[in-house]
């Protein structure tokens, strides 16, 4: 029943909201819905559809409850339609696409709310995690978790967001939203940025799925089909990127036997679905990765490009400092140093580990040992993931040993 509900939570919820015109009270009535399961079935056994059982009663509670709070008839004038039939795909507008599901995608990730919010709200709404699932996966108490996601629903009852896909520009600005939040979640899987594990697996996977849906929904959308091209060959690397002990393994160290080829292979097939969006050049460049067979092979020349026209339509000093890893490959560690000590003082980057991590490693291939060292140990310092804050010191004292031996 636990699976039942965990596969169709999303699509009940974004049925009912439709009528409802709430997802807070639609959450509530799929819950319902469930709690109705839990005393029935054990008496007149699983339905050969449960999915079509929860959907139908969650949808009979929202008719009821839409009819006990008004008149049917004022209710008929609000949204324009027979109460009984609800449920019934509305007329679509020329630019609309009717799919409740995604009317759902665009409410939970709607920008009124706060990053916290929207990422706690999607992954309850349509990844149909529990509050304390949540909450572990981003190591936060679990009345955290619970708060964020009750004033995301107060305030999206408060701001009257509607239960709807924007049509026009207003649908190209709210996609950038849905796809942070999504890009949001994989990240916080694929690299955790505290605790003591590396990666946290079923964040990436619930991601993934989120980005396979949302091409599904909207498959005339080249940017999303970029961020799902990038999901999926950042994924394939999945199994390679720790250790026996759960240990970060480096890009340069990765087997790549390991990778997980059928990933790379969808992601190929979204890319050449992808525009030229920052999602898309995204995924240009870990393709590049995915089609090195050795890391001595990979076209770093070609990275450094694609990093550039990257920083160019979605400019921030992340990017840059990726772009000095890629130069330095392409062109030498000098090359990509000048780079990185032009973002010594950017304000965006003071307390950001990676900075002086990338310095550190420069250095140490300049032969300036004591200074990559010193760089190392403060990018430790800074660290708040346990994993790679070892990972940082463990080279800073192969840099000393072999100060000591030299």
């Amino acid at each position: 029943m636990e699976t039942v509900f965990r596969i169709e939570s999303a699509r009940i919820i974004a049925a009912v909201a439709r009528i409802v015109r709430d997802v807070g009270i639609a959450e509530e009535l799929a819950q319902d819905a469930l709690v109705a399961a839990l005393e029935q079935w054990p008496e007149s056994g699983v339905p050969d559809r449960p999915g079509a059982w929860l959907m139908a009663t969650a949808r009979n509670r929202a008719v009821d409850l839409v009819r006990r709070r008004e008149t049917y008839a004022r209710k008929l004038a609000e949204v324009g339609r027979d109460l009984e039939t609800a449920y019934e795909p509305e007329p679509a507008e020329p630019d609309d696409i009717d799919d409740d599901l995604l009317r759902l995608v665009f409410t939970a990730c709607h920008p009124v709310l706060s990053a916290d919010g929207r990422v706690a709200l999607t992954l309850r709404l349509l990844g149909g995690l529990t509050t304390e699932e949540i909450a572990r996966a981003f190591l936060v108490p679990e009345a955290t978790v619970a708060q964020r996601i009750v004033r995301a629903k107060r305030s999206l009852a408060r701001a009257g967001v509607p239960f709807e896909v924007p049509g026009g520009r207003d649908r190209a600005a709210r996609l950038a939203s849905v796809l942070e939040v999504i890009y949001l979640i994989f990240n916080e899987g694929y690299a955790a940025t505290a605790g003591d594990h590396w990666l946290r697996p079923g964040l990436c996977e619930d991601a993934l799925r989120l980005a396979r849906v949302l091409a599904g929904l909207m498959p005339g959308e080249p940017e999303v089909h970029g961020l799902a091209a990038l999901l999926e060959l950042q994924a394939s690397r999945t199994a390679a990127r720790t250790g026996p002990d759960g240990e970060p393994v480096l890009l340069a160290d990765q087997n790549r036997r390991r990778w997980d080829r059928r990933l790379i292979r969808r992601g190929f097939a979204s890319l050449e679905r992808a525009g030229t969006g920052p999602y898309a050049l995204q995924a240009a460049i870990a393709a590049c990765h995915a089609r090195a067979p050795r890391y001595e092979e990979t076209d770093w020349a070609t990275i450094a490009v694609l990093y550039g026209r990257l920083a160019a339509v979605a400019p921030s000093p992340v990017v840059e400092l990726n772009r000095a890893v890629a130069v330095s490959m392409a062109d030498g560690p000098a090359a990509g140093l000048v780079i990185v000590d032009a973002l010594a003082a950017e304000p965006a980057l003071k307390d950001y580990h990676l900075l002086p991590s990338v310095r550190g490693d420069l250095l140490a291939r300049l032969g300036r040992d004591d200074e990559a060292r010193a760089e190392l140990e403060r990018a430790a310092s800074l660290a708040r993931n346990a994993r790679e804050r070892a990972l940082l010191l463990a080279r800073a004292g192969e840099l000393a040993s072999d100060g000591a031996r030299s």
